[in-house]
């Protein structure tokens, strides 16, 4: 990888039991990432975040301390809440020493004007799933859940997953990515160059001709315990690294 490069990931579900992924990630923030010009996280860190009050216990400690470790090597991290860790605030950002970026966000990636975004807000043919998101990013629902004791929120979060994974076996594949429509439309108001996204695990590069202008959107990767994916850019180009 060049120096320098511009480093964006996602979707590595760090959670204690995923010990060969949280390895991985722990080397990559030792190694690969210390010579980054930046590195930009684009949500679901984590399995789950039940909030900011629970960035002590030790496995959580551990990433935060990593990443921490990371900014004060002179690494700058960004980082964008997902699904999973959308309850991620300021009291993990300050003990990360990190910045936190809205979704979607406009950034000027090596002169190329760059929509970021996490990705799921653009399903939008799933529309359960859009109604579900609509509430939980509403911030009276967030304040009255936060509200609750830790634990209650940790059993109710695993049941919402759980409930998740049983309506994925059964939803049909095409309504939990993307939609064309709704990426044009993006690239279109916020008249960005490329989008970066995460959210569908379906790594790869596409073209969308929006108004007659090819733009460019490269999806991240999910992290296995075999298998870490970044795209690094550079004034030279774009690219993936394993």
């Amino acid at each position: 990888m060049q120096p320098g490069a511009a480093l964006f990931v996602s979707d590595l579900h760090l959670s204690p039991d995923a010990h060969a992924t949280v390895a991985r990630f722990l080397t990559f923030l030792a190694g690969t990432a210390r010579t980054a010009g930046s590195l930009t996280i684009l949500g679901d860190l984590f399995d789950y975040w039940a909030g900011d009050d629970d960035v002590g216990e030790p496995f959580n400690a551990c990433v935060v301390g990593a990443l921490r470790s990371l900014s004060a090597a002179g690494v700058p991290i960004f980082f964008m809440t997902g699904n999973r860790d959308l309850l991620i605030g300021d009291g993990f950002a300050n003990a990360a020493g990190l910045t936190m970026l809205p979704d979607p966000c406009i950034r000027d990636i090596h002169g190329v004007k760059t929509l970021l975004s996490h990705g799921d807000a653009l399903c939008t043919d799933d529309v359960d799933y859009q109604r579900f998101r609509s509430m939980v990013h509403d911030h009276a629902w967030q304040s009255a859940f936060l509200a609750r004791p830790l634990a209650e929120r940790k059993a109710e979060i695993a049941a919402l997953r759980q409930r998740s994974e049983g309506e994925k076996k059964v939803k049909p594949l095409a309504i939990m990515d993307v939609n064309a429509e709704s990426v044009s439309a993006a690239l279109r108001q916020y008249g960005a160059q490329a989008l970066i996204h995460g959210h569908t695990h379906r790594q790869g590069q596409h073209t969308h001709v929006v108004d007659g202008r090819s733009c460019q959107r490269w999806v991240l990767s999910d992290w296995h315990a075999d298998r870490g994916s970044a795209l690094a850019c550079t004034a030279d180009g774009w690219k993936f690294i394993d």
